[in-house]
């Protein structure tokens, strides 16, 4: 009682090779993300000398209940038991970390 209909089948659609496809894509992604060779690179600005001064830091608070990041910046000054002192050289780079954790250090000099 029904009928079947044949030729309504219709043929799978044929897929590009995805290799052959993408490459042009990345040659094209790659040519862009290149610097160009005829920009000069802008000069660098050398760091300020190191004066030779020293900062003296003492940890005076523990870092249990505080955050990794407060914990690995007291490794990183040398700092690692409560009233333990650690003689630094006075950069940008040190200063900023003692800023980071000034609620666990004192400066003394």
């Amino acid at each position: 009682m029904t009928e079947k209909k044949t030729g309504d089948k219709k043929a799978p659609a044929k897929k590009a090779p995805a290799a052959k496809a993408e490459a042009p894509k990345k040659e094209a992604a790659l040519k862009a993300a290149k610097p160009a060779a005829t920009k000069a690179a802008a000069p660098k600005q050398p760091k300020a000398a190191y004066t030779g001064a020293k900062l003296t830091v003492m940890q005076f608070a523990s870092p249990i209940g505080r955050t990794k990041d407060q914990r690995a910046t007291l490794i990183g000054l040398g700092l690692n038991k409560m009233n333990s002192k650690r003689e630094l050289q006075d950069t940008p780079e040190v200063r900023g970390m003692i800023y980071k954790i000034r609620h666990l250090v004192k400066v003394i000099g």
